[in-house]
């Protein structure tokens, strides 16, 4: 059986030599995997230290994505791919060396679509900032019934894993990733799936190690952008994937209407003082249950009411481009 390992990659000088010596160390046999890397165009050194890897070993290969964006780089990737099965990675993850033989062998005994494993969110940096965002993007009051990012400890179907592994056939009987989204292709293609009868499994026993945003900054265009091309995901769709989704979007909704109404009346004023507050003390709660001391609280405090305006309000602008029939390129570059 062979195995197609593919991976978008862009401006990773950081992280692409980790996550490469993590794929090298894997159980699955070599003579049976091929990696395709797909380069958006790099301007750092990603170029360069890839090279490296495929001057040395024959079965790693570097193709171009002139496009520059994700579900292109994927989709060049899987029209080249020899694999029976195809593995779908991010180069800010390292894997542990059984992720591809275990994943394999759980596609083909749960008669799965599509498996994944859990995702432990790391510092990019050992600074209190980073380690907030690590600790907001595992907490469930960061990202609600995430499994693979809040963990669990058994299998479960779920609407959508990190970092799958495909039959090879189901990209030939659903199609490929839609490359008018620039955020949220995994969600919708895993959306097809499940909408077409298929199954997605979570697979608890293997656990990547995924590095997060280093700025509370870049944090908020990701969540803006994860927001922003939700309504178009589920417009595709037909119906939305999960319930989760909609809470940032009304809370951002609910500080929006009840600021303008807390003028109008005081009993809107005093409930709107109130839901204001049971958020601080939810955030304030999970932030001390997850971090120790005072500033890194804070700066917790901080990421999780970040990441929830900004998914909230780009869900909010996604819904109005919908509306208004207007093009999501531009919202994108937020």
């Amino acid at each position: 059986m062979k195995l197609s390992v593919i991976c978008p990659i862009y401006n990773e000088e950081k992280h692409i030599a980790a996550c490469l010596d993590s794929i090298l160390r894997q159980d699955f046999p070599k003579e049976e995997m091929e990696i395709l890397l797909v380069d958006g165009m790099s301007t750092d050194r990603t170029r360069e230290i890839v090279q490296q890897y495929t001057a040395q070993y024959p079965f790693i290969f570097l193709l171009d994505n002139p496009k520059h964006i994700v579900p292109t780089g994927l989709n060049i990737a899987i029209q080249v791919a020899k694999g029976d099965v195809i593995i779908r990675l991010d180069a800010h993850a390292i894997y542990p060396d059984n992720y591809f033989s275990v994943l394999v062998d759980k596609l083909y005994a749960l008669n799965a679509d599509n498996v994944g494993g859990l995702c432990r969110t790391l510092p990019a940096k050992e600074t209190p900032v980073c380690e907030a965002i690590a600790a907001a993007l595992s907490s469930p009051f960061g990202m609600g019934d995430s499994h693979f990012r809040i963990g669990t400890n058994k299998e479960m179907q779920v609407d959508t894993v990190p970092f799958g592994c495909f039959r090879r056939e189901v990209f030939d009987k659903i199609g490929y990733f839609d490359e008018n989204l620039v955020r949220n292709q995994d969600d919708e293609f895993n959306g097809r799936i499940i909408k077409y009868g298929g199954h997605i499994y979570l697979i608890p026993s293997v656990v990547c190690d995924y590095y997060g945003r280093d700025s509370i900054g870049k944090v908020s265009k990701m969540f803006y952008q994860y927001g922003l091309f939700k309504p178009l995901v589920n417009k595709k769709l037909g119906n939305p994937a999960t319930v989760r989704q909609f809470f940032p979007f009304f809370f951002v909704l609910g500080l929006m209407i009840g600021f303008v109404l807390s003028f109008i009346n005081k009993l809107f004023f005093i409930l709107y003082i109130a839901v204001l507050a049971l958020y601080l003390f939810l955030a304030a709660y999970f932030s001390i249950r997850q971090v120790k001391g005072l500033k890194r609280i804070i700066l917790l405090m901080v990421t999780f009411l970040v990441i929830h305006v900004s998914y909230g309000w780009g869900y909010l602008r996604g819904l109005i481009n919908l509306l208004l029939k207007k093009s999501f390129t531009a919202e994108s570059n937020h």
